[in-house]
Parts: structure tokens; sequence; C-alpha cells
């Protein structure tokens, strides 16, 4: 006869979820307070920006949003009075401190720049990734341990401590300042990252069902693509929201690496000057536009992002 153990899970107490409740609600308050302040300050003008004490009851401005999309020139009272009505707000607004628009700011192709170089380094990883994955899950690869761990062990170095060699690698290779670089770059410190989380997920698809569809006549890319990749998906996408995380965000290798053409947004936020130093309103503009995409992203694949972050945590 078979002993079997029963093993009841004990539900918390009303003081427990509010005490836990209590702690998430003041984490999310103070996480939340600093990108508050940031769009409070895009919608400052630059005396108010710099108020002290800082001013939390303001007059709204986009002036911030002017200063970041153009660039400005002052003039003499006469020559802006010769230039006829203003044709817009901005236009408007720059003249009352006897300045005019000369021309479009670089901020937009940087921030195009960003887009292509974030989400095509996120592709290429994630893609790279999943067949790297699948193969070290399905196929007996000799020395499979230490290869992982030396795919891992790229991850462990600080970005900074190998730029100097990649930049003189990069300056002879002709890469430098150039999309197809960054997106190397990013491409090749993501995938160990892919790798890792999406082996995970693929070792809980059953070999099973890919041995099914080759005995119903399937090879093993038809088999891979019809039964590993759409019971996948959940783990790509929190794969690629890690991926895209960083290739967005990151700053020591956009600012050694680009200057010019390619540069992207994080290293070129900072440099917003304006009349007589900083311009702290427009690089706020310049920081919630850049928050945008990445926040909308995640959201939509917010159900899969929190998969991923508690990938492990309960198992069958």
């Amino acid at each position: 006869m078979s002993l079997t153990t029963a093993h009841s899970v004990v539900a918390p107490s009303s003081k427990a979820k509010l005490v836990a409740g209590t702690i998430i609600i003041a984490y999310a308050l103070i996480s939340i307070v600093p990108l508050l302040w940031i769009f409070a300050t895009s919608f400052k003008t630059p005396p108010d920006s710099i108020a002290y004490p800082p001013k939390i009851v303001f007059q709204p401005s986009i002036e911030g949003y002017c200063n970041l999309f153009t660039t400005r020139t002052r003039q003499t009272p006469e020559y802006i009075n010769s230039l006829g009505p203003a044709t817009g707000f901005c236009d408007e607004t720059v003249r009352k401190r006897n300045m005019v628009i000369a021309g479009p700011s670089n901020f937009l192709p940087r921030f195009v720049n960003s887009l292509i170089i974030a989400f095509g380094s996120t592709f290429c990883a994630v893609f790279l990734g999943t067949l790297s994955a699948y193969g070290f899950s399905r196929f007996k690869v000799p020395l499979a341990d230490d290869l992982l761990f030396f795919i891992l062990s790229t991850r462990f170095m600080p970005p900074i401590a190998v730029a100097i060699p990649i930049y003189l690698m990069y300056r002879e290779l002709g890469l430098s300042d150039t999309a197809l670089g960054m997106i190397l770059l990013y491409t090749a410190v993501n995938v160990s990252l892919a790798v890792w989380l999406l082996k995970g997920f693929i070792d809980e698809i059953p070999r099973e069902y890919e041995e099914a569809a080759m005995i119903d006549g399937y090879t093993r890319l038809q088999a891979f693509w019809r039964t590993v990749l759409p019971q996948a998906t959940t783990g790509i996408a929190a794969t690629a929201i890690f991926c895209l995380i960083f290739a967005w965000n990151e700053y020591a290798f956009a600012a050694l690496l680009t200057s010019g053409s390619a540069q992207t947004a994080p290293p070129f936020i900072p440099t917003i000057i304006g009349e007589g130093g900083q311009d702290w309103p427009a690089v706020a503009a310049g920081t919630t536009i850049f928050l945008v995409p990445i926040l909308v992203f995640t959201i939509l694949l917010r159900k899969q992002l929190l998969r991923g972050i508690t990938f492990g945590a309960v198992r069958k």
C-alpha cells in the first residue's frame, strides 16, 4: 500500500498582503518620481528648470521641445522685425529671446539611428540566439557545458573594459561611426544572453513534438519552424525585450565609436547646449521622447517579460 503525503499551501495572511502591497506601491512611487520630474522639466522654461528651490508649480511651455528639434541663432531686433509675422509657436517663442530658427537640429537623425541600431541588433541577436539555443538543447554538442560557459563569460566584463581594443579594431576595419558596426557589436554582446535565456525555454518544449512531425514527413528545419518556434514565442519575446533594453540604453560604446552619421541618442542628448549653458528643458524633452519606444515595446510584451523574469521560479 502506498502512502500519499499531502502538502498544504498556507495562504498569506491579510496583514502580510497589506505589508507586501504597501512596499510594492512605495517602491513604484519612488521609482517613478525621477521619470515624472524629467517629464515636468521638459515643459519648463530654461529659467524655471534651474530655479532654486525647484519649482513644482510653473507655467507650462513647449520651449524645450522647440529647442530640441531646432537650432537657433541670435539676431538684432531690427533683423527680427524685418522677417514679418512668426510662422508658428516655436518661431514666436525664440523671437521673444531675440533669436531665430536657423534650421532643424540633429536630434531626429540620432533618434532614427537608435531605432535602426537597437532593433537591428536585437533581431540579429535573437535570430542567432534561437538557432544556437536550439542546437545546444536538441543535439549532443561536444563540450557543450564549456561552450555555454564561454558564451556566458562574454558578459562578465563591463563594456568599458574592452572599449579601447574594439575602437582600435573598428578603426582598422572602417567600422567606426557606422550603423553596421554598432549593430554587429551589440549583436555580439547580446547573443550570449539570448542563447542562455532561449535554451531554457526550448528545453521545456517536449522533443516528442518534433519527432512526431518528422515521422509525418517533415524535415528537421520544418519541424523546428512548425512545432518548436510557435511554442517558443514567449521566450523569444522576453529575450527580445532584454536585448532591446541593453542596445537602446547603451552609452559607453556609442560615445566612443560614434560621433557623426551613426551617433545614437544617448550620447547626443547630454550635449544639447542652450544659451548660456546646458539646455535642461531640451535635454528633458529628448529624454522623454527617447523613453517612448522602449516603453511602448515593453508594455505590448509585458506578459512575456513577466514570464522571462520569473522563469525557473516555479516548476511542474
